[in-house]
């Protein structure tokens, strides 16, 4: 007869709480339209697992960089020649007549005395009027220059080159210490002396995915191949217009959440980061409710502005590193994380079971304390 009573004020207790006001907010899907794609799989048939094992880590790391020639570079650098265009002052010299090399005056500069390159692509020299010079090389401004003046001065002796740059231009952007226009001039810049002449990367760069636009299109390079590994097949010889784009590491981030010291969020360094590093930068698992042998790297196969996955392939990928014996955390250092990668440690089954019963616990003090609270009422003389 007591334990009916307690029964039935404890569902009674139960369903009083259940109409009343509840701290924080909620949000039910229930009276709502939901929107569904059709039919979907079940999301463990959409996962697959790899244990992270002594034989089997290898076969993750990612590809080595080695240090390689660029001959295809080597030999567009040879045949390079500087095109002179709008905008650019040359410096015309003729031999045993310094009327027509200086005729604005000796004290000033080449910069000053030389000829404007117009915006028509033409100069004004004296005796044989306008020159067209656009898209031609000094050899070639030289060449018919001398052809033309020779109506006028018996065999001459002419000289010309460039005195100021201003052109074309290629543009350096994003993480570098001195961001800004770099001149294309007679001497050929690479992709790895803009980065050097623009003072370098920032602290905050992320040198495995730098962009170059050039056309409108895209192409994606690795400094860290080119500087750190000697890799010339990542450097580029630059042309007018082009845009070399150094990221901030922003989307360098691994989360680490779990029964971990210290969840948060790291960003990967410039050297990259290991499972075993991301691990020590959160203090380590937490040895009173981890389970040891559920470490997990969990990475998305979604990619893409649609974020949609390959019709039939997982939408992720879980590594699972077993540290049970701790000496398997130099495995963790042969395993690199990618960018967006989530490091997940799982609880023990009796951390599990404790933090159950830490909830139900209060429920049932509070009914027990109810009933007995009821029984003495009746009981009352």
């Amino acid at each position: 007869m007591h334990f009916t009573k307690k029964f039935l004020i404890s569902s009674l207790a139960t369903a009083m709480l259940a109409g009343c006001t509840v701290p924080g907010s909620h949000l039910s899907v229930d009276d709502k339209a939901v929107v569904s794609s059709g039919e979907e799989q079940e999301l463990d048939q959409q996962i697959n697992v790899y244990p992270l094992t002594a034989s089997q880590v290898s076969q993750f790391k990612l590809p080595r960089v080695y240090s390689q020639n660029n001959a295809a570079l080597e030999a567009e650098i040879a045949r390079y020649k500087y095109r002179i265009g709008p905008g650019d002052i040359l410096n015309i010299t003729i031999w045993d007549h310094p009327e027509l090399t200086i005729p604005a005056g000796s004290y000033r500069s080449s910069t000053e005395a030389g000829n404007w390159v117009h915006a028509d692509g033409s100069i004004f020299y004296p005796y044989i009027g306008l020159v067209k010079v656009e898209g031609k090389t000094v050899v070639e401004v030289r060449d018919e220059i001398a052809k033309r003046l020779a109506e006028y001065i018996e065999s001459p002796q002419v000289d010309v080159n460039v005195a100021s740059f201003r052109s074309q231009k290629t543009y350096i952007t994003g993480e570098v210490n001195k961001p800004g226009q770099q001149p294309i001039t007679n001497v050929p810049l690479t992709l790895l002396d803009a980065v050097n002449a623009a003072g370098g990367l920032a602290t905050d760069a992320d040198w495995r995915n730098v962009t170059l636009t050039r056309n409108g299109a895209e192409e994606r390079l690795s400094l860290y191949a080119l500087m750190q590994r000697g890799d010339l097949q990542q450097n580029r010889l630059l042309r007018p217009g082009d845009i070399v784009h150094v990221p901030r590491n922003d989307n360098q981030k691994v989360f680490v959440m779990g029964e971990v010291n210290d969840p948060q969020l790291l960003k990967i360094d410039r050297a990259g980061m290991s499972l075993t590093e991301a691990l020590s930068n959160v203090g380590g698992i937490n040895e009173l409710s981890a389970d040891a042998t559920g470490v997990f790297v969990i990475r998305s196969n979604i990619s893409g502005e649609n974020s949609e996955t390959a019709q039939g392939s997982a939408i992720a990928d879980v590594y699972q590193l077993n540290i049970k014996d701790a000496s398997a955390l130099v495995i963790g250092t042969e395993f690199d994380l990618q960018p967006y990668d989530i490091v997940y440690v799982t609880a023990a089954p009796i951390s599990r079971w404790n933090r159950v019963m830490a909830q139900l616990l209060p429920t049932i003090n509070g009914f027990n304390n109810l009933t007995e609270g009821a029984l003495r009422v009746r009981n009352w003389p």
